[in-house]
């Protein structure tokens, strides 16, 4: 596994293997970044941005984002071994000023910062996982979130999730076995 561009393009990050983690594919994190970079549907400049990694697991898609300029990207994971190694990853690309990384439900990570807006929402849940859908009304009671910000939720490609009342799907796109959907928080 690898950061695709920007500051640390080609650096590799660690990864964990176990039946209760599974990596962002390279090819599916780079086709979300050209759709952030090129949609006609939304504008986000992932420069500046703030950035909330939900399900975080190592980390791949928040280093994506500080590499790509991210102001600050906040990592919120609870299994405690891909927890060390998205620690050890920080500390290799020498991010630690950039980034927050939390082992809370995500609940309290949302309670610390409540204060703080955010662009860009990434949820990549166990495929399996349901709960994901209450922390988006959470967030959406909280408020938040930037008006002009984004949620990128990875799920398995036949999903079934509803999201009425919760989120504003823009579009979603299948990279085999995953589908990225794209969208706002009503």
């Amino acid at each position: 596994m690898r950061i695709i561009s920007g500051k640390f393009k080609g650096k590799f990050i660690k990864f964990l293997k176990n039946d209760t983690t599974r990596p962002l594919r390279d090819s599916v994190k780079e086709n979300i970044f050209n759709i952030l970079k090129h949609s006609n549907k939304f504008k986000i400049d992932i420069n500046n941005a703030k950035i909330l990694d939900f399900y975080s697991g190592v980390g791949s898609f928040g280093l994506e984002c500080l590499s790509r300029g991210a102001k600050k990207v906040i990592f919120v994971e609870r299994d405690k071994r891909a927890l060390q190694i998205l620690k050890k990853n920080v500390t290799n690309l020498l991010i630690s000023k950039n980034s927050v990384t939390l082992v809370n439900a995500i609940q309290n990570a949302l309670d610390r910062n409540k204060k703080e807006k955010i662009d860009i929402f990434f949820f990549d849940p166990p495929f399996l996982d349901k709960n994901f859908l209450e922390n988006l009304k959470i967030i959406t009671n909280m408020q938040i979130f930037e008006n002009n910000h984004i949620v990128i939720i990875h799920r398995e490609k036949n999903s079934n999730d509803n999201f009425e009342n919760i989120l504003n799907v823009l579009f979603s796109k299948n990279y085999g076995r995953s589908k990225i959907i794209f969208g706002r928080l009503i």
